[in-house]
């Protein structure tokens, strides 16, 4: 759900361009129109383990541009996951924030955005199996 394209279309962005190696590509964007902008473009992947472990840089959008994404390093998020016979539980940390108020306030809405995205991973990942449950 990380690491393929389509799986990434269906819940987080509209288009992606991920390459699940070490040191490819982590591109999302949110308007593949104007892929400068509200996008990770420029961002890689960090640190793979397949079904497991995945660790990527990450960008803000365009309001918060400025601050986010011409630091270095970029923010980073980590994601690990914990199978269980029942299903994976998904751990998410996004790390790498400055200490300004500009860095607290682009914290504080990615709180709320990565809340937002795992509630839509979650339905996505339901709605399938419930899909393919009936097939």
């Amino acid at each position: 759900m990380f690491t393929v394209n389509e799986h990434l279309e269906k819940w987080l962005t509209r288009a992606a361009d991920v390459e699940p190696r070490v040191g490819g590509k982590y591109e999302l964007f949110w308007d593949p129109d104007d892929r400068e902008n509200d996008s990770t473009i420029g961002c890689k992947v960090l640190a793979l383990h397949p079904g497991s472990f995945l660790s990527f840089e990450w960008k803000g959008p365009g309001r918060f541009k400025h601050v986010m994404n011409e630091v270095r390093p970029l923010t980073n998020v980590a994601v690990s996951f914990i199978p269980y016979p029942e299903g994976t539980e998904v751990h998410l940390l996004h790390t790498g924030w400055g200490d300004t108020p500009e860095w607290e306030e682009a914290r504080l809405m990615f709180e709320g955005a990565w809340a937002a995205a795992m509630s839509e991973l979650e339905r996505h990942v339901e709605g399938e199996a419930t899909d393919s449950c009936c097939d």
